[in-house]
């Protein structure tokens, strides 16, 4: 099975420098990178680094995902942002997933065994609001939210199968692609299955999402998702 990596970049060289060389590049068919206009010497480093890369008309996480499924030619597809959040040491735990026959695998920040960078603080605000919106989608959309409960349905790293993508495009063009990946799998009774990851602070550059514009974003991409569930059933 052909397994590709793509990193998701846009100004992390910081943690591109610590992130690559910690890749285990050659257990994957290849890593590639989607760039949505990086300034500070991101594409220099993957330059010298072998890493070909895609560059985005436009920013926009979906329009990453969208890029870098078409610049693959693989049977399944890593989806890796390298800013110091998501950890390589999950890249093979992910990767046998897929060989499994999974074709959604999630790196949980929420479920049992897992780490969130929220942890050690009293107040947990991204945990609270994150988990508010697994809470609605295993409601609306999973089958089965007693037997498997999705902790993580917005957590951006993840594997997908090939066999997935007639399920869960088009993606949207924003940030909110993977919660509503996340839906369109479970309607479709695609095989999901998340693990356990330990989310590490950030390593340079800043969160490219400010968090009351995301909370409203995905308040209507639950909406708009809700909406075409139903339309698809009438």
């Amino acid at each position: 099975m052909k397994i590709d990596v793509i990193l998701l970049v846009l100004n992390e060289i910081d943690g591109l420098r610590v992130i690559v060389p910690q890749i285990p590049r050659d257990q994957f068919n290849r890593v590639l990178a989607v760039d949505g206009g990086s300034k500070d010497g991101s594409l220099e480093f993957l330059a010298e680094s072998g890493i070909p890369v895609v560059n985005q008309s436009q920013r926009g996480r979906g329009q990453a995902f969208t890029l870098g499924v078409q610049a693959s030619d693989a049977d399944a597809f890593i989806f890796f942002s390298p800013d110091g959040n998501e950890d390589p040491a999950d890249l093979l735990k992910m990767a046998d997933y897929l060989r499994q026959g999974q074709q959604l695998v999630i790196a949980s920040r929420m479920c049992k065994g897992a780490v969130n960078e929220e942890d050690a603080d009293l107040l947990k605000p991204r945990r609270w609001v994150n988990n508010a919106f697994n809470l609605a989608l295993n409601a609306l959309f999973n089958p089965h939210p007693r037997s498997h409960y999705i902790t993580d349905s917005i957590n951006g790293y993840r594997g997908l199968a090939r066999s997935a993508l007639p399920a869960v495009e088009p993606f949207p063009d924003d940030y909110t692609v993977e919660y509503r990946m996340t839906a369109r799998a479970l309607q479709a009774g695609l095989r999901v299955v998340e693990f356990p990851t330990h989310e590490h602070n950030r390593i340079g550059g800043e969160t490219k999402v400010p968090s009351f514009q995301a909370g409203l974003r995905f308040v209507r991409a639950l909406g708009e998702e809700t909406q075409r569930r139903f339309k698809r059933r009438s």
